[in-house]
């Protein structure tokens, strides 16, 4: 998934009330950008860090840059916009290239389910039962390598487990797909020690049938992309 106008580097000043961030454009401009990212966000807000920002010139939006990515200097990058990974996925599974989902063609976006609910995506396919898969991004890394989520309490994502946990019941398939936005981690696990009602919600929902799937991404200033066949180890 390309941007769609190219970004632009900036340092961070503070992120404030989630989805605000103060930065400064290599111009010395200080913006005010949006931070479409709900969670903690933890060792990614640090004042002074290298950040990418996407322009736009919508007169309907009062801010007139969405955070986008932090670039860690060193090669890697970590994709903060949550609204991604369900635009980038849209676009693999609709490519069947994710293996665990590639015999399903059909890919209907934000389906109504459970309590008020609505899925991430919703694959049918003749033959097969009904795939319902509920995406999270994952940016959290707090040990070299290792990618980790919740990076807050997820109430929500709780009650998502549960849901899912339903629909296996009713014997549609029911998958928990992990895409981690981080190039520098090539092992995933849940961070039980920050959320202890998720992770028992996970063992929960795994005994009772609910998959999970662990994609990996390409990302730089141009893009986002799946990579459902990086080396990711789930533990």
């Amino acid at each position: 998934m390309r941007f769609q106008t190219p970004l632009v580097p900036a340092r961070l000043i503070r992120r404030y009330k989630r989805f605000l961030a103060d930065c400064r454009l290599e111009d010395g401009r200080e913006v005010t950008a949006h931070c479409a990212n709900p969670g903690s966000m933890m060792g990614l807000a640090e004042p002074g860090e290298k950040i990418w920002l996407e322009p736009n010139e919508d007169p309907k939006k009062k801010l007139k840059f969405g955070w986008r990515l932090v670039d860690h200097e060193n090669g890697h990058f970590t994709g903060v916009d949550t609204s991604v990974p369900n635009r980038a996925l849209r676009a693999a599974l609709q490519a069947r290239e994710i293996p665990a989902l590639a015999a399903y063609e059909t890919v209907r976006p934000e389906v109504r389910y459970g309590q008020n609910s609505r899925i991430d995506f919703l694959l049918s396919q003749p033959g097969l039962p009904d795939a319902y898969v509920e995406v999270k991004s994952v940016t959290l890394s707090r040990e070299p390598g290792l990618a980790e989520f919740p990076d807050s309490v997820t109430a929500r994502g709780t009650k998502h487990l549960g849901e899912l946990a339903e629909m296996a019941a009713q014997r549609h398939r029911a998958i928990l797909l992990y895409l981690v936005q981080r190039t520098d981690c090539r092992k995933f696990a849940l961070a039980a020690d920050i959320d202890p009602a998720y992770a028992a919600a996970f063992a929960t929902a795994q005994a009772n049938g609910v998959e999970h799937v662990v994609c990996g991404t390409r990302i730089s200033p141009d893009g986002v992309w799946v990579q459902p066949r990086a080396t990711i180890s789930s533990g």
